[in-house]
């Protein structure tokens, strides 16, 4: 007995010291792994003769550089979206938008909107494209799939908004080169030999605005007239501009900082210096004060209304995808609704700026047209007579002052051609003619009124070069947006053009130059302006009043303000949604109701054309056969809304007929259980961490048909992320499953998320191999 005690004692001793032993040898490994990660994660290996206030400031550093870069991530984020709002919308769009409103009433009315309507569907769009960090494409896939289509027809609202852009740019392009000579072109008029005896047009504007119409678009008389015959100055422009966008595309240029700061604020001090300088210039105050008059009854007007609205939606990008691209793929945190702010801010404030300088120069030419430009012609050719530049057979008699302006033109329709010649190339650029109306409302209103800003500078030259550049730079920022909204998800959705991006760029650039040669012909601009004002407005509108829908009604404004919350950490605003539902869907909707009435009432819109035996603008009706191609291009623009329900309605329809021969091979045929489907969609990306939501989607669809669903679902390798895929008696309830799958997977439709049924054919293989058992 004692023996068998002293016995067990030694076995607990043994036992004891293995034990302490084995623990001993796991902490010296636990210890040997701690201090290899420490080793690896400084770059000098730590040593406890380092006092604990040093180990301090390294992290103390660390975590400062983290801070930088991070503060720097959001900065450029923040420099880039406010580069785009500082685009062709603000410096070229606005200007003579607010001119042909009426000056003050257009910039209340354009306020007014853009609180309502712009702030809150930007912020829409910046927090969708951050919470589900997907394209424009599948974002709209995930949230509502039946109508997956919007993202298919922004795409094609972005195609034709680059094609009319990228003129825009070749104007700018020819009004560059023309900077370069020592005397400006547009300040006298052009070559006399261009002019005969009866074609004084020259003398009855000023040459800014004949140098537009005439040396710079060559412009017929309307729409209709020279669309087959192409200007050769702007085609090679046009191709240029496109070939410049090419080469930015495939090199992928990155944009610093640096950059960013040159295209933000280089525009605004130079807009300042303009305003600045044209202040000096007769009639500027009143000038001012006509820009910001306002009238009551022109609310009235409904066209004021679809201008207006359609001017905020072009000018802030809403309807294009590029505001849901950049925010899905850039890195950093961002209060979302003061960058939107900001971006309305500071495009406010430079439409303002800008139209402030050209209301300014419209008021100088009005003021110095008629009698005023009279007596500057006079008096100019009294001094070249004096001096000996024009002989004295080109003095003026002495009582033309007296004489109506006419009489002048008249006088200098008399003359031999070579004097002819000479006062008119030195005549100074002012209209003799008494304009009693507005002296320009159409598109090219910036271009002629910053032609006549550049010339009031010492050194024009220098500044026209300066400032011409900066607007191809602001253009060309611009338009790769708007390519990155046509590109990107299509890289994102199309095989081929993810493992060849180079080729899409190529299809994308050739086609945009073949679509912009119309643009080119004399009659270019007023097909821009067809496009500028009848339909792109209209399919803006149109396609956020479908993203509007979608998220505020379809899905629920509530149930994404409980989702954000659940993923992002952040609850949005109650009042922002309360806007969603209740003012920027119903506002959307009239003004759909608005551009429809405009476009097909019984007086047909007009357009501004250029009538060179009066030397003015003239408003001209399009007529029907044009209105036609509106109505075509806009459907076009939305066919992918209703063809991408029908599509997805097709394929299921072909599995339910191909369902009676299935039901005969599976009488002659023994059960066998189908295979469970890969587990790749949320197990292998998420991990242990969302087994609570794989749980609850599980026990949603467990409630599901599960023979239907194996007979009618489409092959997984099809990757159709649409409700359509399901059984027509449970389609409806998928969508409701976009709550439990999308913080797991945000990268995985709702209807493609996999559903482990392993459970289910285990328990169907056990009940078959028992019934085969039984005699």
């Amino acid at each position: 007995m004692f023996w068998l005690v002293s016995e067990t004692k030694t076995l607990k001793s043994v036992l004891l010291g293995d034990s302490l032993r084995s623990w001993l040898a796991c902490k010296k490994k636990i210890m040997g792994s701690i201090e290899l990660s420490e080793e690896k994660t400084y770059t000098q290996p730590r040593k406890s003769s380092l006092p604990s206030w040093k180990l301090t400031a390294r992290e103390i550093l660390a975590t400062k550089t983290q801070n930088y870069f991070a503060q720097t991530k959001r900065s450029k984020n923040v420099l880039m979206q406010m580069a785009f709002s500082i685009g062709l919308g603000s410096v070229w769009r606005f200007p003579y938008l607010c001119h042909r409103n009426g000056g003050g009433n257009f910039i209340l009315m354009y306020f007014f909107m853009l609180c309502l309507f712009g702030i809150p569907l930007l912020y829409m769009e910046m927090i969708m494209g951050h919470w589900l960090r997907v394209d424009n494409i599948r974002v709209w896939k995930q949230l509502v799939p039946w109508l997956g289509g919007i993202g298919y027809a922004s795409i094609l609202v972005c195609i034709l908004i680059s094609l009319y852009h990228s003129v825009i740019i070749t104007w700018s392009i020819s009004y560059l080169g023309n900077s370069f000579d020592n005397s400006l072109p547009w300040n006298q008029c052009p070559p006399v030999k261009t002019i005969n005896v009866t074609d004084l047009s020259c003398l009855r504007t000023v040459s800014h605005q004949y140098f537009w119409y005439h040396s710079t678009l060559s412009a017929s008389g309307h729409i209709e007239e020279g669309v087959e015959a192409l200007v050769l100055q702007l085609t090679l422009g046009i191709f240029a501009a496109w070939c410049i966008l090419f080469l930015i595309m495939i090199t992928g240029l990155k944009t610093s900082v640096l950059i960013l700061v040159f295209t933000v604020f280089l525009p605004c001090i130079i807009l300042l210096c303009f305003l600045i300088q044209s202040l000096f210039l007769e009639g500027a105050i009143a000038s001012l004060r006509h820009m910001v008059a306002t009238e009551l009854s022109a609310w009235a007007s409904l066209d004021l209304w679809r201008q207006a609205g359609g001017h905020v939606l072009y000018s802030l990008g809403l309807g294009m995808g590029t505001t849901i691209n950049f925010s899905s793929y850039k890195a950093g945190e961002d209060n979302y609704i003061q960058v939107a702010s900001l971006m309305a801010l500071v495009n406010l404030g430079t439409s303002l700026l800008v139209t402030s300088i050209i209301f300014i120069v419209l008021g100088f030419w009005a003021t110095t047209s008629g009698p005023t430009c009279v007596e500057k012609s006079v008096s100019k050719l009294m001094k070249l007579i004096k001096r000996g530049v024009l002989p004295q057979d080109a003095k003026p008699p002495e009582d033309i002052l007296l004489l109506p302006p006419l009489d002048y033109l008249e006088w200098v329709s008399h003359l031999p051609q070579h004097l002819q010649n000479q006062i008119i190339r030195f005549s100074p650029s002012c209209s003799i003619k008494a304009q009693k109306g507005k002296f320009m409302e159409g598109p090219g209103l910036a271009f002629a009124a910053f032609s006549q800003a550049v010339s009031l500078f010492p050194g024009a030259s220098f500044w026209a070069i300066l400032f011409f550049l900066i607007l191809v730079i602001t253009g060309l920022n611009t338009l790769i947006r708007i390519l990155e909204s046509i590109t990107y998800p299509l890289q994102n959705s199309i095989s081929i053009f993810r493992r060849y991006p180079k080729l899409l760029s190529v299809f994308v650039c050739l086609g945009g130059f073949l679509g912009s040669l119309i643009f080119t012909s004399h009659a270019g601009s007023y097909v821009m302006s067809l496009f500028d004002d009848c339909l792109v407005p209209l399919t803006l509108i149109i396609i956020v009043a479908f993203q509007n829908m979608a998220l505020a009604w379809i899905y629920g404004a509530r149930r994404v303000r409980e989702e954000i919350f659940g993923d992002l950490g952040r609850l949005l605003w109650s009042f922002l949604t309360v806007l969603w539902c209740y003012v920027t869907l119903p506002g959307l909707l009239a003004l759909t109701t608005i551009s429809l009435m405009q476009l097909y009432q019984t007086e047909p819109p007009y357009y501004i054309a250029w009538n060179s035996s009066m030397s003015q603008e003239v408003k001209q009706p399009y007529l029907q056969g044009t209105l036609s191609w509106v109505t075509f291009l806009s459907v076009l623009a939305f066919l992918p809304i209703p063809i991408y329900p029908l599509q997805h309605w097709w394929y299921l329809q072909d599995h339910i007929a191909s369902d009676p021969f299935e039901k005969l091979q599976s009488k002659k045929m023994p059960l066998v259980p189908p295979k469970p489907w890969p587990k790749h969609g949320m197990k292998s990306q998420e991990g242990n961490k969302d087994s609570s939501s794989k749980r609850r989607s599980l026990s949603l669809t467990r409630g599901l048909n599960l023979n239907s669903w194996r007979r009618f679902s489409l092959p997984l390798s099809s990757q159709s992320s649409s409700w359509f895929s399901l059984p027509i008696m449970n389609s409806l309830s998928t969508l409701s499953t976009r709550s439990f799958s999308l913080p797991v997977s945000r990268q995985v439709s709702p209807a493609l998320t996999p559903i482990d049924n392993s459970d289910q054919h285990v328990k169907t293989k056990d009940e078959n191999q028992q019934g085969n058992s039984v005699p």
